[in-house]
């Protein structure tokens, strides 16, 4: 039997979904609406879709939160997006709290460490390579610079450099939740989260960041599902489009390259196959990839699930 992700009624799903948001407001949560981050990719669009479905674009509240590193587009999908759906909207552009809390500084600080050099006019991103002429070796994380003049180069970041730069980027996400959470309150509104199956079980998010929030309506379905899904609602072609992205860095980045190691389609038939217990020889075949290969595969998500239990989790308290 060939590895395969469960099949997914799609229109079935989206009702499902619909009434779950309905219930979860009325019931459960005693919110009037909801408020989500809109970035321009199909996570969030999906989400407001299904919202102005299930609620009427009246009581969805969208946030569109551009910085100045990050110039991908998505602003523009966004708008588009929010335009279409007719849902109230607002652009707030954090980039005057994230210097004033010092996420460009500190960043860039880590960074001069490796390139001295480092400065206005250059950009950078982190990206995640495997360990190993092979590719079955630990994995480590390499800093991609770009100079003014367009010279790239790439160096493998010892662990305190990699975990300042991430540090200060976390800032990023941890503003937007916050302005999300103050519109929210203001509207006796709840937050909706975007994650999807991937990022929720993978640990792909911030804790007090993106992982925060009242309801998250589709961290049950795999990327490819969310796809379907997206069809399905009629998100438009320019956000299907896209690769999935991490918006964080001042160059162009995918998620495939900073945390998963493998295309969506890829990482959600690893996912799934590890969960219901496929043996590893038919995960090999289904990602046509080599025994030792998976074998790191499957330990990194191993590991990924730890980190996304932590971060979910409450705080630690005496019992």
């Amino acid at each position: 039997m060939s590895l395969s992700l469960p099949p997914l009624d799609v229109p079935f799903e989206s009702n499902r979904i619909e009434r779950f948001l309905v219930d979860a407001l009325a019931r459960r949560l005693n919110r009037r609406g909801v408020v989500l981050g809109v970035s321009g990719g199909v996570d969030s669009a999906v989400c407001a879709s299904l919202a102005v479905r299930a609620l009427g674009p009246e009581r969805v509240f969208a946030l569109l939160m551009p910085e100045s590193q990050v110039s991908d587009g998505g602003t523009e999908r966004a708008l588009d997006l929010c335009r279409q759906l007719g849902v109230r909207h607002v652009v707030e552009d954090i980039t005057e709290s994230l210097e004033a809390i010092g996420c460009y500084r500190r960043a860039e600080e880590a960074i001069r460490r490796l390139v001295p050099e480092f400065g206005p006019g250059w950009r950078h991103k982190i990206v995640l390579a495997a360990g190993g002429h092979d590719g079955t070796g630990l994995p480590f994380f390499s800093l991609v610079v770009e100079s003014p003049d367009g010279a790239c180069t790439s160096q493998r970041m010892p662990a305190d450099v990699y975990l300042q730069v991430v540090a200060a980027t976390n800032f990023k996400q941890r503003v937007r939740k916050s302005l999300e959470y103050f519109h929210a309150e203001r509207l006796n509104h709840a937050v909706l989260g975007t994650p999807n199956r991937l990022e929720y079980e993978l640990g792909f998010f911030v804790r007090g960041g993106d992982g925060l929030a009242d309801v998250k309506p589709i961290a049950h379905l795999f990327k490819t599902h969310v796809y379907s899904l997206a069809q399905h609602l009629d998100v438009p072609d320019d956000i299907r489009r896209q690769a999935p992205s991490t918006g964080t860095y001042s160059l162009p980045q995918t998620q495939e390259e900073f945390y998963f190691a493998l295309p969506y389609d890829r990482a959600d038939l690893l996912l799934h196959g590890m969960t219901v217990g496929v043996a590893a020889d038919e995960i090999c075949r289904a990602l046509d990839c080599a025994p030792p290969v998976v074998d790191r595969l499957r330990r990194e998500f191993t590991a990924k699930r730890r980190v996304a239990e932590r971060s979910l989790g409450e705080a630690l308290v005496v019992e």
